[in-house]
């Protein structure tokens, strides 16, 4: 892949910490996956729209690399990383913190590399369960 695959994934990481529109990182074809901690969706127009349901719903995203790494084999790479991932939910008022462990694999596209799949997991929260935060 032309395009270093790690910046890639840091430069998503900080779109989602700014609050800015995350679905032009993803691929927009039918067999796009995105597993992430508290959802699973399939095709690209799906996870698009969840991507922006979830810009909206959300605020002061924390996003904490713990050792990315990329792995380039041509037009398509793939990725590892455990990452503190915590958020406020606007519509409650919740913050929500996990540490997680990411995997995805990304592809070429005309408009340089983007998301095919992405699967982010948590093996339990980081939070107590309290409202707010």
């Amino acid at each position: 892949m032309e395009t270093d695959t790690g910046s890639f994934v840091r430069d998503y990481y900080e779109a989602l910490r700014r609050g800015d529109p995350l679905d032009p990182y993803f691929h927009e074809r039918p067999d796009v996956v995105k597993v992430g901690v508290f959802s699973r969706l399939v095709g690209g127009s799906r996870v698009a729209e969840a991507l922006r349901r979830q810009t909206t719903r959300t605020t002061d995203w924390a996003v904490e690399s713990a050792g990315l790494r990329a792995f380039d084999r041509g037009g398509h790479a793939h990725f590892v990383d455990g990452v503190r991932l915590a958020w406020t939910d606007t519509r409650t008022d919740r913050r929500h913190d996990f540490d997680t462990r990411w995997t995805g694999l990304v592809e070429a596209s005309d408009d340089g590399p983007l998301f095919v799949s992405v699967h982010v997991s948590a093996a339990q929260p980081r939070d107590d369960g309290d409202e707010g935060g």
